[in-house]
């Protein structure tokens, strides 16, 4: 079948086709208004024939919805006495020292929170039952406050979810019901909770937009990426839709192992940066997953890519602050209007428009293949910044970079330094359309000699939804103390989740499913968790936390190993991707030479398309490519390895 990767972004939609013999990519602007106008333009100017055709795609709708705080009308349902559970929270502050914090609004208004029956105890059994008379003042009330879906969280109901289910079972049929025992089947109402009212606050908006998708792309078949690596089918996706918050994300790290593994680099640094944001991970062998991430200031406990977020991209607004310090974003030029460069009626100096003044981004280049650049409007818009600073245009834009360079550096930092790891173990992999260009100083600042900028990296999101795995993901909380009499009944616990799996896979054509076992693990005592591979010997799962323990935290406990949730991923197994590479016959003579600020010789600049296999090249240099563009620094030199990967060391 044939298979075309959509990713979209803040201010590109990236396509990546595949015909089984060749790869073809293409790039528009973005539509944040209809994320859907830009996947069908793409479609239509690539010419592609929708029968027989396989997309996945990588979507921001949930993640917009809940940043931009544009969810439906949501009811929230739980027991008595716990209504105010999401407004509390944990009661943890994020200006420690300010005594008169801004007060949030609560995620779900007073009025939409009800109370009710079903409340079981820590060990199952019935504190509170669910009577007839609950269930009908519950149906009274949902039909008087007319919300357009409902979280239900009852206490302890991943150990029993039948008051649950009676409450959704007498819902209105047109209502979304999202159902905690279904989202997140594990302990700490509050996590539970919040992760079953955002399912339920974006549902009906993914839902419908994922419908309307499919229906305008019929007969496609149509997939999309969820947060931890792995696809589902785009008619079942709105029902999790708690789990599509890291859509896009997700697949340039499962692009970005690709790469790596073609390399043979497994260790690596993740460093995605597109026109509005930089996203910054750490691969070590494997991707890094969390189910203590954030989105908006809420935690989000379902298990998603481990990743850091900044406000810092191509796009990003250059400005002077009160004490006329030179900023760069959160603020984003976006896709519309863009950077003054995109000729699109931009005005504000951003990172792009530095780096065209300064000739690292050639004048000729043409964004996507098609997006001339205007050079003079980005000159007028980082000149009016330099005017204020007192200092010369190309100065100015040299401090943008500074200023973007060391923010990224300071992510990269969090997910590597602050979590024990040395940056020098590891390669530094750049994608997105800007990345190339800031890898080498970035590389520097952290003290490593080693980088990669992948094939295809300008899309490499879009080319890691035709990489990634159809999978899926179940969990469930068993609490115990680790020891060999307590392992017994956990086996009919796996082989639940397993069976749960498998029935829902082979209902969208799965022949065939892999299963792979995990356990999160603590000290007794410790509210935090370790994942670690499942054992079948307590005392090796036991010898497997002291270990993770000793390597993230820098020593081990002799104390009580505690069990806490139960873990199974299923994967579809398939035929590997083959990603086709092409090299020219003979090595690439430079296309032409150009001017860069603080470089004194002409600059070479380089089709990436016509380099030849191990063809070495010294810096400075630029390598330019449809889709995105490197710049090779002074000192550093690139090889254009089999795979098709640019392997940058420092001389």
């Amino acid at each position: 079948m044939k298979k075309l990767g959509v990713d979209t972004g803040g201010t590109f939609t990236d396509f990546v086709y595949s015909d089984g013999v060749r790869l073809r990519v293409h790039k528009v602007l973005s539509t944040p208004d209809a994320p859907e106008r830009a996947i069908l333009q793409g479609v239509e100017e690539m010419g592609l024939s929708l029968e027989n055709l396989l997309i996945v795609h990588g979507s921001t709708v949930a993640t917009n919805t809940v940043l931009e705080g544009k969810g439906v009308r949501t009811a929230y349902i739980t027991n008595r006495g716990f209504a105010d559970v999401l407004t509390i929270g944990r009661q943890a502050r994020r200006e420690l020292y300010n005594l008169q914090p801004r007060p949030k609004p609560p995620p779900v208004p007073r009025a939409l929170c009800l109370e009710t029956g079903g409340r079981i105890t820590a060990e199952g059994e019935v504190l509170d039952p669910l009577t007839d008379e609950d269930l009908e003042a519950l149906r009274q009330n949902i039909v008087a406050l007319q919300p357009d879906a409902v979280a239900i969280n009852l206490l302890f109901s991943f150990l029993d979810d039948r008051a649950e289910a009676r409450i959704a079972e007498i819902m209105p049929d047109d209502l979304f019901v999202s159902r905690s025992s279904l989202v997140l089947n594990e302990y700490r109402e509050y996590e539970r909770g919040m992760a079953t009212w955002l399912n339920a606050y974006v549902g009906p908006l993914m839902q419908r937009y994922l419908d309307a998708l499919v229906t305008r792309l019929d007969p496609a078949v149509v997939m999309v990426m969820q947060s931890h690596g792995g696809t589902i089918a785009a008619k079942n996706a709105g029902a999790k839709a708690v789990e599509l918050l890291l859509s896009g994300p997700a697949g340039g790290l499962v692009g970005a192992q690709y790469q790596g593994n073609a390399s043979g680099v497994p260790r690596m640094m993740s460093f995605d940066m597109g026109g509005t944001s930089t996203d910054v991970a750490l691969i070590d062998g494997e991707i890094q997953l969390t189910s203590e991430a954030e989105i908006a200031g809420y935690p989000v406990a379902v298990s998603m890519v481990d990743m850091h977020t900044i406000g810092a991209g191509g796009g990003s607004i250059a400005w002077l602050d009160e004490g006329d310090m030179l900023q760069v974003g959160p603020q984003s030029a976006g896709a519309d209007p863009g950077p003054a460069c995109y000729g699109r009626g931009g005005h504000l100096p951003t990172v792009t428009d530095a780096n065209l003044i300064l000739g690292r981004l050639p004048m000729e280049t043409s964004l996507g293949g098609h997006l001339a650049l205007d050079f003079a409007a980005a000159q007028t818009a980082v000149a009016g910044l330099a005017r204020e600073m007192g200092i010369e245009t190309e100065t100015a834009a040299a401090g943008i970079l500074q200023v973007a360079n060391e923010l990224m550096a300071q992510a990269l930092r969090v997910i590597s330094v602050q979590r024990g790891h040395d940056p020098r173990e590891f390669a530094l992999l750049s994608f997105g359309g800007a990345g190339g260009l800031q890898v080498c100083e970035l590389a520097e600042r952290l003290g490593m000699k080693h980088a990669i900028v992948p094939l295809h990296g300008g899309v490499l999101s879009a080319l890691g939804m035709l990489v990634a795995p159809v999978a899926r993901q179940r969990s469930q909380t068993r609490i115990q103390i680790l020891s060999a009499d307590s392992m017994a009944g956990l086996e009919a616990d796996f082989q639940r989740l397993e069976n749960s799996l498998r029935t829902e896979m082979r209902e969208e054509g799965a022949a065939e499913v892999q299963l792979e076992r995990s356990v999160d693990l603590r000290y007794q005592g410790q509210s935090s968790t370790l994942s670690l591979p499942w054992f079948e010997h307590a005392e090796h799962l036991a010898e497997a936390l002291h270990q993770r323990h000793q390597d993230q935290f820098g020593h081990a406990l002799a104390m009580p190993v505690e069990l806490v949730n139960l873990r199974v991923r299923a994967e579809v197994t398939s035929t590997p991707f083959h990603l086709p590479v092409e090299h020219a016959a003979h090595s690439a003579r430079p296309l032409s030479t150009t001017s860069v600020f603080g470089i004194e010789q002409a600059v070479p600049v380089y089709a990436r398309s016509g380099l030849s296999a191990q063809q070495r090249l010294n810096g400075p240099a630029i390598i330019a490519e449809e889709v995105s563009t490197t710049w090779l620094a002074p000192g550093w030199n690139a090889v254009n390895d089999t795979a098709g990967n640019l392997i940058l060391r420092q001389a």
